[in-house]
């Protein structure tokens, strides 16, 4: 009943580049979300989307001129011009990164594939090719791009009445489209929690079943070492050899109920980890985040420490400048001072003369 399908998806950091400066990279949300690649059949369209709550942070239209590139072994990116934007996606781990590069590729090639499959198609069955030249009409002629990008031609009049019905259709079909692809986004996500959520119940059930058995067992045998030595007790009121055997079945049953509080202690500390496991993970994908934006932010630092030493160079070249200047003025005043002394000596000896 969904006219769009997703083909692939995986968990990743979102990111835009920042409009401002083109260069900074700011987090689209605090924690990893699903990114998902979609198909509309309708359309023959592939999109690359991922919701944040309510929000489509991702809603990129994939096109044959597209390029993912991988900047680093966990981080990739690709420009959206019709989005006005370029996409940075975080992983956990480089296989992850290799998956959807790979996807990507794939998609393109269907895009490329679809796009020319649509305008061979568009050549076939458009009327304006059947008709000759003498039964062309004398109005106005403008072209449209559709949506595969197809060109087709119209009389003014009749464009502008199927641009208003495709805007009106466009419309209700995106609106219909975000709220599937947020519920879709949503379910995935939920699947994905619910899964490891079973895995780890699983697994802890099992260690837990397992302790239970020895617990059980440990009781058992502790119950029979009881009964011992209530029949040693009573067999042993007149034989005086009885009483080492009772020290140390005491001993023994003290030892094992040591044995059976150690493997109740370890069995709270299996529920407690597995407790704090999400907690880890949160912790994670939180460490992983701040580590991103520490290097978006060190990345900065270093820009602004080399501008801040070319302007050091700078402040040194012009200082060095002048004081060569004023060394200079220095010598011409110190040839003028000489000059003017030698002045004054010889109108000294003229008046004494």
């Amino acid at each position: 009943s969904c006219r769009e399908q997703p083909i692939f998806s995986t968990r990743a950091h979102v990111f835009q580049i920042d409009p401002a400066t083109k260069r900074n990279w700011i987090p689209a949300s605090k924690h990893a979300l699903t990114v998902s690649y979609f198909y509309d059949a309708t359309r023959n369209v592939y999109r690359i989307i991922s919701v944040g709550g309510t929000k489509a942070i991702i809603n990129s239209t994939i096109t044959p001129n597209m390029t993912f590139t991988k900047t680093s072994q966990k981080f990739g990116q690709w420009a959206d011009s019709r989005a006005n934007t370029v996409y940075g996606l975080g992983f956990a781990s480089e296989q992850h990164l290799s998956q959807f590069a790979e996807k990507f590729q794939e998609v393109k090639e269907a895009a490329r594939l679809a796009r020319e499959k649509s305008q061979d198609k568009t050549e076939l069955t458009n009327p304006a090719l059947n008709i000759t030249s003498h039964q062309v009409l004398p109005s106005p002629i403008i072209s449209s791009n559709g949506p595969g990008e197809d060109k087709l031609f119209r009389s003014q009049s009749a464009d502008v009445e199927i641009t208003t019905e495709k805007e009106r259709l466009k419309k209700m079909l995106s609106e219909g489209s975000v709220s599937e692809v947020q519920w879709e986004a949503e379910f995935f996500s939920l699947q994905d929690n619910n899964n490891k959520l079973v895995a780890a119940l699983h697994e802890a059930n099992a260690n837990v079943d397992q302790w239970k058995k020895q617990l059980a067992a440990y009781q058992e045998e502790t119950e029979s070492l009881r009964q011992r030595v209530a029949e040693l007790e009573s067999q042993g009121a007149h034989d005086s050899s009885s009483e080492n055997n009772k020290e140390e079945l005491n001993q023994t049953l003290e030892e094992l109920e040591l044995l059976i509080k150690a493997k109740d202690e370890e069995i709270q500390m299996l529920k407690s980890q597995k407790c704090s496991r999400w907690e880890a993970e949160g912790e994670r994908e939180e460490t992983l985040q701040k580590l991103q934006e520490l290097e978006a932010r060190n990345a900065e630092l270093e820009r602004r420490l080399h501008l801040a030493e070319q302007t050091l160079a700078e402040t040194l070249a012009e200082r060095e400048k002048i004081q060569n200047e004023v060394t200079k003025v220095a010598e011409i005043m110190d040839v003028k001072i000489f000059e003017l002394s030698e002045i004054r000596q010889g109108l000294a000896k003229l008046v004494e003369s």
